[in-house]
């Protein structure tokens, strides 16, 4: 690890592969399994970040990936734990982290200790998305779903995992994300609907901010002449979703308040993962402020630990 790690993102020590054990569907959803080498992460509570290091006894850090296998959309906030059995008896049993790494961007995952190679089956299970759904989307992921997947380890395949040591780690950048055939990229949609206010940038993160109007906006929750207003947030360099934060909005005109309130977390076909609200119809004279209560309460991997954590407030005009 860096001595003097950068405060933002920066490129890592270390660049390892990534190998995927399977796919299944159960419920509403479509499941990944993959794993590499064990590896060490942050969590963080609110502002403080905690390092979780490896332990001799790890073998692979699993991961997991949940989205909609309609619209390829990947769904964070899904509460997801994993179960190893190896002929039948328990070998780990763990609430998974959500975390964001440079090579695949927002996953569940966590380091495990396997006994030696052999033949496992890891039961992936999620509770349900709890967060707000728009759209064709309303009414679905509500309910639990568990997937059995088999899992063949071997050290040697293993130990096979591309890994490198990039010469230029502690700079400005990041790890291109891993192309991984069947699993869709971690990233917001490439075309958003409505107005596009513009892109900003707050402890590394770059928010995009969008007003919808009309049937656009009643279809999310607005009313009589109100907008919705749509905050996309992600990594700079990759473009990867930073999910989990704590956003709140003032719409202000000559001085006066005339909107203020939280943004909520949502789940939307078209949009993906967003933070939105209904909002007053934006004039040329308006501004937007948003203020992020708290960063994205996800685990990093190195490169990332440490932006995404002091974020100054941004603003944007009608």
């Amino acid at each position: 690890m860096l001595d003097d790690r950068p405060p933002g993102v920066y490129r890592p020590t270390h660049a390892s592969g990534v190998r995927l054990v399977g796919t299944a569907d159960a419920g509403a959803f479509r499941f990944a399994l993959l794993y590499s080498y064990p590896d060490r992460f942050w969590e963080l509570v609110g502002r403080q970040t905690y390092r979780r290091s490896v332990e001799t006894a790890d073998s692979v850090h699993l991961m997991a990936l949940v989205w909609d296998p309609d619209t390829g959309v990947v769904l964070p906030e899904v509460g997801l734990t994993a179960e190893i059995r190896r002929d039948g008896e328990l070998v780990a049993r763990e609430a998974v982290y959500a975390m964001l790494s440079q090579r695949l961007g927002f996953h569940y995952g966590d380091n495990f200790a396997l006994p030696g190679d052999g033949e496992y089956t890891v039961d992936i299970s999620v509770g349900g998305l709890q967060i707000r759904r728009t759209g064709s989307f309303a009414g679905r992921f509500g309910d639990p779903a568990t997937v059995s997947i088999p899992f063949s380890y071997s050290s040697d395949e293993r130990d096979a995992i591309p890994f490198r040591r990039p010469d230029d780690a502690g700079t400005s950048g990041a790890l291109s994300p891993a192309d991984i055939e069947g699993v869709p990229a971690v990233r917001p949609p490439d075309a958003v609907p409505g107005r596009h206010l513009g892109q900003r940038a707050t402890g590394d993160a770059r928010l995009d901010a969008y007003v919808l109007t009309d049937e656009a906006a009643t279809r999310r929750g607005a009313t009589g002449d109100e907008a919705y207003l749509a905050l996309v947030s992600r990594t700079p360099h990759s473009g990867l979703l930073l999910p989990a934060m704590g956003l709140e909005t003032r719409v202000e005109r000559d001085g006066t308040t005339r909107f203020e309130g939280t943004l909520s977390r949502t789940m939307d076909p078209e949009l993906g993962y967003h933070y939105g609200t209904p909002i007053p119809y934006l004039g040329s004279r308006d501004t937007v402020t948003v203020r992020v209560l708290t960063p994205p309460q996800v685990a990093r991997h190195e490169g990332y630990e440490t932006a995404f954590v002091e974020m100054p407030p941004v603003s944007w005009t009608g």
